[in-house]
């Protein structure tokens, strides 16, 4: 015997499948438009790429001393324009990573690609200490090709040690060298700054000095990476990258 669907039956599947064509055409409608939203944002991207051009960019770096693996695979990408720190326990790599970015060590695997002339502050000043302040700035004026010591005065008010022309290095004490350090590394108006803690020694006038300098640098275009391991410093930076176990962990912008 042959069993028969009533009417209504027969109409129950039509009605659901009509029923599923909003979901489904609701779903393609959302999946466009993630689409198109992740497209303006790869737009966008590129467009602030193509505004602030990089810079400094270190890609899967590593770097060991003996069989101690420092970098494990850092990245840092550090565009025109902008205050980057870094920051990290001690022993983390912070100095290493500093010296790879400017050509003082060459990395085990990966590349460090570098579009700017370069200003370098190590963390310990490479000073003569038999020659003056005066005799550091014109030999660094021969060394840089630079026509005059106008900059290099500009900085010296900036820092407030214009006193010191005729001290020598050996003479000066810990912040005034670290001054000195500092003016040597900024005294060519370099487009990319490196700086390994460049403050230190420094009384609490002349540290807020350095970051009014560092704002003003930025502000005029240049690139400036700074390792710091105060606290209160992370305010001034417009991007902030933590040296962990070898890599650099972004903690965003401030």
């Amino acid at each position: 015997m042959t069993s028969r669907r009533s009417p209504s039956q027969e109409q129950v599947p039509a009605q659901e499948h009509a029923a599923s064509q909003p979901q489904e055409h609701t779903a393609s409608q959302e999946h466009a438009a993630s689409q198109e939203q992740a497209a303006a944002k790869e737009h966008a991207a590129a467009a602030v790429q193509a505004e602030c051009p990089l810079r400094l960019r270190i890609s899967g770096v590593w770097k060991g001393y003996g069989r101690r693996e420092v970098l494990r695979g850092a990245d840092l990408s550090v565009p025109a324009g902008a205050l980057v720190g870094v920051v990290g326990e001690n022993g983390a790599g912070k100095s290493t990573l500093l010296r790879l970015a400017v050509g003082e060590l060459a990395p085990d695997r990966g590349t460090v690609a570098r579009t700017a002339s370069v200003g370098y502050c190590p963390q310990r000043a490479v000073l003569n200490d038999t020659l003056t302040v005066g005799q550091h700035l014109r030999l660094f004026r021969t060394a840089y090709r630079l026509p005059d010591l106008d900059r290099a005065g500009e900085l010296m008010d900036l820092l407030a040690f214009t006193g010191c022309r005729d001290q020598q290095a050996g003479s000066l004490s810990g912040g005034t060298r670290q001054k000195l350090n500092l003016l040597l590394a900024l005294m060519h108006d370099p487009d990319l700054l490196v700086l390994d803690e460049p403050y230190q020694g420094f009384d609490w006038d002349t540290h807020q000095r350095f970051w009014r300098l560092a704002g003003r640098l930025r502000d005029k275009g240049r690139s400036i990476v700074v390792v710091s391991h105060l606290l209160h410093d992370l305010e001034h930076f417009d991007a902030v990258g933590r040296l962990r176990e070898g890599r650099i962990e972004s903690e965003g912008h401030h």
